[in-house]
């Protein structure tokens, strides 16, 4: 599992890519997929501990299909369907396809980057905002646009939808990003959120899940905890 850390090089994120989530944060619907970078130190692997929380962030959770790349992809033509999925798989006896992740966002920390119009990596960024699943085989998921997404904060289900509402579909969000950088072997697609994303606190426990044909993927599950960050080198956000 460590290897999956260990060969990203890039975490590409897709934002915007479920119309009711655009709805719930009022923002204004791409009319090409949009996308933003989350650094690889940001991941957090199976069982290796909670997800912090840096002090004065407004903590929301986001769950979403991530897509592991099996090898190079430049300039994709989003037609080619072929092509797309065929890149969605890395070389190996697990032959990895997908994984399920928590894109963790500091709310408050992007709302203010918005309204400034600055960039708002910090808000994506910091260490535990990645948390994963162990390796989903690329053949447990046949259509990775009809696959069902949950999250749970307790025993509330925050999230519940299906991943044939993406607006934009995998080879087209990855032809776009293809023609912007080179997705390399190892990187990670993050597919975007539907609605109901919201705000966790310490000791929160958080409880994601993906299904194919109304049957839960075991390897698919996170239960990770949300701890406070600690200690003296803890970030406190203040406005900039």
């Amino acid at each position: 599992m460590a290897s999956v850390r260990a060969n990203c090089r890039k975490i590409m994120c897709i934002g915007r890519n479920y119309a009711d989530h655009i709805s719930e944060l009022n923002s204004a619907t791409p009319k090409q997929p949009f996308f933003f970078l989350k650094p690889t130190s940001s991941i957090l692997l199976p069982k290796s501990g909670p997800v912090l929380r840096p002090k004065g962030v407004s903590l929301h959770y986001e769950v979403e299909l991530g897509l592991v790349i099996g090898k190079t992809l430049r300039d994709l033509d989003p037609n080619d369907e072929k092509t797309a999925f065929d890149a969605i798989h890395t070389m190996s006896r697990w032959e990895i396809g997908y994984i399920l992740a928590i894109d963790m966002t500091a709310r408050n920390v992007q709302d203010e980057a918005k309204k400034k119009g600055l960039p708002w990596s910090i808000a994506k960024g910091f260490d535990t905002f990645c948390p994963i699943s162990e390796e989903i085989a690329k053949s447990r998921i046949p259509n990775p646009h009809e696959a069902f997404l949950r999250l749970r904060v307790g025993e509330t289900e925050r999230q519940a939808d299906s991943t044939s509402l993406m607006l934009y579909r995998i080879p087209q969000q990855l032809a776009h990003i293809s023609r912007v950088m080179t997705l390399e072997k190892g990187d990670i697609v993050l597919t975007g959120t539907p609605k109901g994303v919201g705000q966790v606190k310490a000791g929160d426990i958080m409880r994601a899940s993906i299904e194919v044909d109304g049957k839960e993927i075991e390897e698919g599950r996170i239960e990770v905890e949300v701890q406070d960050r600690e200690g003296p080198y803890a970030y406190e956000f203040k406005e900039t």
